[in-house]
This record gives structure tokens, sequence and C-alpha cells, in this order.
């Protein structure tokens, strides 16, 4: 006889989806310091100097630029973050977390 067991499955499989992404985006402000806003795009979100940059000008230039993007929890948690680094030291430095598409 074969070991193979040929009894169909009772309970489907359930298969988990991937948590859906949202993106961080960084909102141009004109009283920030470009040299805060690059420390904590270092800081905050892990860029490089020249990423950071690129990013600080592109927002500066086009009024708004994504940063990252992260599930949900890790996007909205990372702006917060920024946001309130900034408010510490009296900037109006925003970041906004919108779902990707």
């Amino acid at each position: 006889m074969s070991d193979t067991n040929l009894k169909p499955r009772t309970k489907p499989r359930i298969k988990a989806e991937r948590p859906k992404l949202y993106r961080v985006v960084l909102l141009n402000d004109d009283f920030t310091p470009r040299e805060f806003v690059v420390m904590v795009l270092k800081g905050e979100f892990r860029l490089d100097s020249s990423q950071a940059e690129i990013v600080m000008l592109t927002a500066h230039q086009k009024g708004a630029c994504v940063v990252s993007v992260y599930p949900k929890d890790v996007a909205e948690t990372k702006a917060d973050r920024a946001v309130a680094a900034a408010q510490k030291h009296g900037y109006p430095l925003q970041f906004t977390v919108e779902p990707e598409e």
C-alpha cells in the first residue's frame, strides 16, 4: 500500500496578504532651514547625504516629494516623529502619509 494521503483538505489554505503600502511625502515650506530638513531625512528616514539633499531640493522646487514607502503604521510613525522633531525646534516642517496606488 501507498503512504500517500489522498483525502481532500477540509480547510482551505489562508494566504496572508501583503500589507498595503503608504508614501511619506515631504511638503515644502519657506521657513525650515535646508540643513535641518536634511538632518531629519538622514536621521528618521535613514537617507544618505546625497539622497536627503535630492529629496529636500525636489520638495523645495516642486512643493512636495515622496521620501519613502512603508506599511501604514511605520509610515505614520516616521512622519509623526519627523514633525515632532521639527516642532521641538520651532519649525513648521510637515510630512503627510498617503496610500500608494
